[in-house]
């Protein structure tokens, strides 16, 4: 019998693939992602690698949350713990068409401006597989990891490269902080949750 409420889970070595692939289908028709690669089999050759050299971190530190079946997964670094940059680096230089490059890294310098100083927890993504969405999972991912937050008492950290995930962002106490965005980019919100 399946639960009212699916259960949230710290993704395991096991779950790492399965993880990362959901994050890959919901950032499917992310305005941010589709800007970086609009062609559908270099998104897909390149996605995978981006979020485990961006969030990749969090499964090595037990903050990588998923529900049921990795329908939704949330990728957290705890204080201290960055996104592998040589690696993002690497795959932007590679893989980045040569007339956004410069847009893109004036939205990575945007993102590195906008970052707190204060010991805080990132959540570099979240994602649902489309399959799943409109079924709370992203709310109940947001819970789970902002009610550690508040036991820290400690800040939370996110940008938002889809406007419409906004909304759920500030429900669960984030605010908008500034505006990223550089020639014919999408907009990039960052977004800071205080510390209690």
């Amino acid at each position: 019998m399946i639960s009212a409420v699916p259960e949230v889970i710290s993704a395991g070595a096991n779950d790492r693939a399965s993880a990362i692939s959901t994050i890959v289908l919901g950032f499917a028709a992310d305005p941010m992602s589709r800007f970086a690669w609009p062609d559908p089999s270099v998104y897909l050759r390149t996605m995978p690698r981006l979020v485990d050299a961006f969030g990749g971190r969090a499964f090595d530190h037990g903050t990588a949350y998923i529900t049921e079946g990795a329908r939704a997964a949330a990728l957290w670094l705890p204080p201290g713990v960055e996104p592998d940059e040589a690696a993002m680096d690497a795959i932007m230089e590679e893989s980045l068409r040569p007339d956004i490059s410069e847009d893109i890294g004036a939205i990575m310098k945007g993102m590195a401006e906008h970052h707190p100083h204060e010991p805080h927890w990132y959540l570099p993504l979240i994602a649902a597989d489309p399959k799943w969405i409109g079924q709370g999972l992203g709310s109940l991912l947001m819970k789970h990891a902002v009610r550690r937050c508040d036991e820290e008492g400690i800040a939370a950290y996110l940008e938002s490269s889809n406007p419409r995930n906004i909304s759920l962002y500030e429900r669960h106490g984030f605010r908008i902080i500034g505006r990223i965005q550089s020639g014919s980019s999408p907009v990039v919100t960052p977004m800071l949750r205080p510390a209690p």
